[in-house]
């Protein structure tokens, strides 16, 4: 690999970032839920057109737990991977693991580690879409700094349509980012409430 398609490459990895994966269900007001979901999204960058079939998933705090990217890269750099993010305190050298339905594992290497997030990838195969478009569902598996693995599955629900549909228009790729920041903000909103209530209990017994 070429250090500018490399470099291409790790910036694909976050053409989207950390944008949510879906949108909220008419309840999530009432009882918020982490938008889920596979989607495509599209973007240039350095005359190269980049898009990326993705899938975040994150905690209850909008932490990220596990990315999945399919990134296709065309123009001046033509290269396909699939990529997996998770977050940093892993063991680089075990790689991630990824299992479809019950299938043999396969090995992802660590390409590079940001302070917030690592990433793993392996050239993106027509028979490795093809796996996923028959699938029910992914295994992806890391090793935390405790050596304990952390299995984490992703359904493989929409994602032959999110493949082979069109991407995701600007205003909508901008509608998922504010609406999992609101997520983000209410829940943090919803610890400070709780902590101070907690606070207030301490004083009362003390």
């Amino acid at each position: 690999m070429t250090m500018n398609a490399y470099r291409l490459s790790v910036l694909a990895a976050g053409v989207v970032g950390v944008l949510g994966a879906g949108l909220f269900t008419a309840s999530a007001q009432q009882a918020p839920q982490i938008p889920q979901g596979w989607f495509k999204a599209c973007t240039k960058q350095e005359d190269v057109d980049i898009c990326n079939v993705q899938n975040i998933v994150t905690a209850g705090n909008g932490q990220l737990v596990t990315g999945v990217s399919l990134i296709e890269l065309k123009g001046k750099v033509n290269r396909k991977v699939f990529q997996v993010t998770v977050p940093t305190g892993r063991m680089i050298g075990a790689g991630i693991g990824l299992q479809i339905d019950t299938g043999k594992a396969q090995k992802l290497e660590y390409v590079v580690c940001f302070p917030d997030r690592c990433v793993a990838e392996v050239p993106l195969t027509d028979q490795l879409v093809a796996s996923f478009k028959k699938g029910q569902g992914i295994t992806l598996t890391s090793i935390n700094f405790q050596n304990q693995p952390n299995p984490v599955k992703v359904a493989l629900t929409g994602f032959s349509g999110a493949y082979d549909g069109p991407p995701l228009q600007q205003s909508d790729i901008e509608d998922r980012q504010k609406k999992l920041q609101d997520f983000v903000a209410k829940n943090n909103q919803d610890f400070a409430k709780k902590l101070k209530e907690e606070q207030d209990k301490a004083k009362t017994a003390n």
